[in-house]
């Protein structure tokens, strides 16, 4: 299987996160419409998915250019602080107003061609110490506070027979998006199987970028470039020592090959798209993932490095349609972890 990191330019708010599973769904929704996409139709490419997934997609992460030197910013580890952050000596009232600093520290600070060679030597930073760097002008930064923002729409639809809104469907209602940084590029990474072109992904995230991702397309939402596509190596970025793997989607870890396990729990209430939206049970069953930034620690990491993602297909989700299936795999990057 060959990685490639595809850098993205958002063009509008996104009304879903842009998160690996999902992003999957819509790769895989643009393969049943285009059979001609990967030269195989939709059923030929799921055929072996539990045990020879096609692809594999990560959720989104951020990439900025700072001093001249391209930066990665991931998401910090879900291990607990004193594995990543230096706590010893500390009093309680210190560790306390401490704790407050450190979890503001969200991010996972990669410079270009640096190595994660432990979780504990990696620098990690809050939204305010990143955009202090991206602009200089100190009232600007003092207006924008976060990489993402959450910012509320209003939305309402009008009664023609009274020319108000009102109750029940007329009702006023507000609907999440997620805004981006002004400037900032995003960061995938893809795990393609030997038969498939980097170009045919391409050309269904393009697409997808046009058209728009996730919910609110229709009104704007979702819209981002392709900028380009370069191949990669994730265990290239990770320890030379490593006995643990940082997840980089959403996944269903493998039961019994991990000794030690750090995650935020995700729960996907997944709900099909297209005409079956429309069908009279159009949800599936609910996953427990764990979410992106997860690190496993593996009884045999030798064993385990020698495939670049870890996790299962998930199938039997649906009753409507029979051979639905959702990634429960992720690609991720060697580390090392005090266990």
């Amino acid at each position: 299987m060959k990685t490639y990191e595809i850098t993205l330019k958002p063009n509008s708010g996104f009304g879903t996160p842009l998160k690996g599973d999902t992003i999957f769904g819509h790769i895989c929704w643009q393969a049943a419409y285009d059979p001609g996409l990967f030269g195989k139709s939709i059923g030929q490419l799921l055929s072996d998915y539990k045990t020879d997934p096609f692809l594999i997609v990560s959720s989104a992460f951020f990439k900025i250019e700072t001093n001249g030197t391209t930066v990665r910013i991931l998401k910090r580890p879900d291990v607990p602080l004193y594995k990543i952050f230096d706590l010893s000596g500390k009093t309680k009232k210190d560790l306390i107003k401490e704790r407050k600093v450190l979890k503001g520290k969200r991010w996972m600070k990669i410079p270009h061609n640096q190595r994660i060679e432990s979780l504990k030597i990696v620098k990690y930073v809050s939204d305010n110490e990143l955009i202090e760097e991206i602009i200089s002008d100190s009232e600007e930064t003092k207006r924008i506070r976060l990489l993402v923002s959450e910012f509320t729409q209003p939305h309402n639809t009008i009664n023609r027979l009274t020319n108000t809104t009102g109750e029940g469907r007329f009702a006023p209602f507000e609907l999440d998006q997620n805004i981006f940084f002004p400037g900032i590029l995003l960061i995938i990474y893809v795990g393609i199987r030997e038969d498939i072109d980097i170009k045919q992904v391409q050309m269904a995230l393009k697409r997808i970028g046009d058209m728009g991702f996730g919910r609110d397309a229709s009104t704007g939402l979702g819209k981002f470039d392709v900028i380009s596509a370069v191949e990669t190596n994730l265990f290239e970025m990770g320890s030379t020592n490593s006995n643990a793997c940082y997840t980089l989607s959403p996944s269903v870890p493998e039961k019994d090959i991990f000794s030690h396990t750090y995650f935020t729990p995700f729960t996907r209430f997944g709900r099909h798209g297209d005409i079956l939206a429309k069908s009279s049970n159009p949800f599936k069953n609910p996953i427990i993932m764990a979410d992106e930034g997860a690190v496993f620690v593996p009884v045999n990491m030798e064993n385990t490095l020698k495939k670049p993602y870890i996790g299962v297909g998930v199938s039997e989700l649906s009753k409507a349609q029979p051979d639905t299936v959702a990634q429960g795999y992720s690609l991720y990057i060697p580390v090392y972890v005090e266990v």
